[in-house]
């Protein structure tokens, strides 16, 4: 045989013995060693929410049983738990349903110090601990102040802002500051002396703030960055807006937390919907930089480069969680990635360093606006691979089949909405159906990847929601006073236009008989639980205080030139789709856990997360059900994850998605586990403080009862 044909042969057998090599066949570039801790929430910067202990593996863990509960002793009736406890040495970090910090030896669950700061109650996700080798820091945050506590002691650093706290309301380059509005609830993240922050911000049609992201000297509390998400004049993007955007809008805002990569010195931030979510014929373009995942030197905040994931955002589809930072086999070669789970239940796999899509994207048409002014993108991008996770759009074919009349009932009703898939815009009453919902497809809990495979676990809402518009002119007709239209404005969306309530969210009518109008002026500035604080003056609090209160005042200016930042349509409310038993209004699963290779972008398996025990009694297989929270992957081969409404915490076989285990708790855990290890003993915690308010949307009966544990397991001693 001639040289030249042995060597094609040769070649050619390489070839294939490679394209044969499946990524499990191939060794990942990772050390487990840099996944035994859990000292960032997410389990580190990379959100990997991945552990490499397999102390509690397959083989045992039906043999978990409790270590320990410590009970905050603070949950009220709206109160629930969503931190993710963070592990330093033998110390463990947590919020309370009340919002105090508190430290607990991670071994016995004793208490060592707790922090209770003035301020409202409302979500938080976790803490973020800081060292330079020889003192230690926690930040949080409460309401729209920064805190620096002293992990030892829990005392504040009365160097670091203003005795201990940074007013994040200053600094956003948007006066006056004292009028905005920001209340974060996921916790920022550390690069090397910086605090990067974004925030929760108001999203309805009320006045607005920016979602800009900064950076604070972790010992000062000074920024020494800021990036604007809507773009000033001159800055890349501005084009994308209506030319007055950067001075009047808000939103475009990290609320989920982010990720960052330390060798690189990159920053990785997902940002929400540009405000407000569901009508933006004040903000025609693309508008760049809402939904996107922009990566931005750590350093100094410059823009590196962004991805987004949708134009013109009409359906609140923010991006509500880090994006994990892993490593993939593609092509024939080791990438390092950027992954992004959406609401839409689609995954954006991008190139770390270029922001590139690793798969083909399409752009594909997506239907019109019928709201006049509205400009909704004409198109959307698609990932080719994977496919969506979560459904997209809903017919008549996906409705409930739990009984035939059901499924009348339900063909009755979907008839009365506009339904032209995913993207279709916003509408008038009787309105249109999104799906996924506006809590996923993934929402904040995000996903877990296996940094030996490459594989990704995320768990997953199927649920439609349906959203009602109304023109606000012809509210406005039949409205009295300024504090009726700023009420409209502001309230009517959760609390309904005749403050009858749109559960989750309490009705007014009675207010008077629950609270003062001191209590009730303090939530609305400084928000409560769900609800945000809002962006107001003093006239206009005064106005919606003595029209919820039927107090009569004079009016002290011109309503129409108060009213001018009311737009011309509004959204009633939003509610789930769910028949007369609370039951999904489409066909299961209503809830998922997904495992996804993204090396060859498919999805491996996909089971039903939760269970209805009132249908598994009727012989109905489990449906899944709506879930809130995040999986924990770990080297044991299992998944821990709570997150369901019907109160279990499960562990699942990682490779076949089948339950090994689980256990009942005294209410939901909507929260993300942790796991860690102390003396040679692995444990995994949860955060059970239930009441999962978004788990009713529109329907009261289905909100759980509020809980204030922490729960941890661990092997028996033999």
């Amino acid at each position: 045989m001639h040289n030249k044909y042995r060597v094609f042969l040769i070649v050619l057998i390489c070839f294939l013995q490679a394209c044969g090599k499946t990524e499990r066949e191939i060794t990942f570039p990772y050390n487990p060693d840099d996944y035994i801790t859990w000292y960032v929430a997410g389990g580190d910067k990379a959100n990997s929410q991945y552990s490499s202990l397999q102390q509690i593996n397959k083989g045992n863990v039906h043999n978990l049983e409790v270590a320990w509960i410590y009970r905050t002793g603070d949950k009220t009736d709206r109160s629930t738990i969503q931190a993710n406890p963070v592990i330093i040495g033998n110390r463990m970090y947590i919020s309370s349903p009340a919002l105090k910090i508190i430290a607990l030896n991670a071994e016995t669950g004793e208490e060592l110090w707790s922090f209770d700061a003035d301020g409202p109650s409302h979500a938080n996700r976790g803490v973020t601990y800081w060292t330079d080798g020889s003192e230690e820091r926690i930040f949080f945050t409460r309401g729209f102040y920064l805190y620096a506590l002293d992990a030892n002691t829990g005392m504040p650093f009365p160097d670091f802002g203003e005795e201990g706290r940074v007013d994040l309301r200053q600094g956003l380059d948007r006066e006056p500051a004292e009028e905005l509005s920001i209340s974060p609830t996921s916790p920022g993240i550390i690069y090397e002396d910086l605090y990067i922050l974004g925030g929760r911000v108001p999203e309805g049609p009320q006045r607005h703030t920016p979602g800009h992201i900064r950076a604070f000297n972790v010992r000062t509390g000074e920024i020494e960055w800021i990036f604007h998400t809507i773009p000033h004049p001159g800055q890349y993007g501005y084009e994308t807006w209506s030319e007055d955007s950067w001075e009047i809008l808000g939103g475009t805002n990290n609320w989920g937390g982010m990720s960052l990569d330390d060798e690189r010195g990159m920053v990785f931030v997902p940002l929400g919907s540009p405000s407000y979510d569901f009508y933006g014929a004040d903000r025609i373009g693309k508008n760049l930089f809402g939904n996107a995942i922009i990566a931005l030197n750590a350093a100094t905040g410059d823009l590196i480069w962004y991805f987004q994931t949708t134009h013109h955002d009409l359906w609140d589809y923010d991006l509500s969680t880090p994006p994990n930072l892993m490593t993939v086999y593609h092509d024939g070669e080791f990438v390092d990635a950027v992954a992004q789970v959406t609401k839409t239940g689609m995954v954006f796999l991008l190139n770390r360093d270029t922001g590139e899509s690793l798969f083909p994207i399409e752009n594909r048409p997506v239907p019109p606006s019928t709201l006049l002014g509205e400009q909704a993108w004409p198109t959307q991008p698609f990932p080719v691979k994977p496919e969506p996770f979560s459904m997209h759009g809903l017919t008549e074919d996906d409705l409930t089949d739990l009984s035939p009349e059901k499924n009348a009932w339900a063909r009755e009703q979907f008839r009365k909405y506009s339904s032209r898939g995913i993207y279709d815009p916003p509408s008038l009453s009787p309105g249109t159906i999104i799906m996924p919902g506006l809590h996923g497809g993934a929402w904040w809990g995000g996903a877990a990847h296996d940094p030996s495979s490459g594989i990704m676990y995320v768990n997953a809402n199927n649920i439609p929601y349906i959203m009602p518009m109304v023109e606000t002119e012809t509210l406005q007709l039949g409205m009295l006073s300024f504090g009726e239209q700023l009420y409209t404005a502001h309230c009517a969306v959760c609390h309904g236009f005749n403050r009858e309530g749109v559960p989750p969210f309490p009705e007014l009518l009675n207010i008077e008989e629950n609270i003062s109008t001191d209590e009730a002026a303090s939530v609305i500035v400084e928000g409560r639980g769900a609800m945000p604080p809002l962006s107001l003056n003093e006239n206009e609090l005064n106005a919606i205080i003595s029209f919820l209160y039927d107090i009569e005042t004079k009016e002290t200016a011109d309503v129409d030139a108060q009213t001018s930042n009311i737009p011309p349509y509004v959204h009633r409310n939003y509610y789930q789709f769910r028949d007369e038993e609370g039951f999904p209004a489409i066909k299961p699963p209503w809830g998922t856990l997904n495992a996804i290779d993204l090396n060859q972008g498919e999805i491996l398996w996909q089971v039903p997360l939760g269970e209805y025990k009132q249908l598994t009694e009727r012989g109905i297989p489990p449906t899944g059900t709506q879930n809130l929270g995040g999986p924990v992957v770990t080297a044991g081969g299992l998944i821990f994850i709570a997150a369901t409404r019907d109160r279990m915490f499960r562990a699942f076989d990682k490779d076949t998605g089948e339950i090994l285990w689980e256990t009942e708790l005294e209410t939901g855990a909507f929260a993300t586990p942790s796991t860690y290890e102390i003396n040679g003993k692995q444990y995994v915690v949860i955060g059970v403080g239930g009441n999962c308010l978004y788990c009713g949307q529109g329907h009261r009966k289905l909100v759980t009862e509020p809980g204030d544990s922490f729960v941890v397991f661990v092997l028996p001693n033999d």
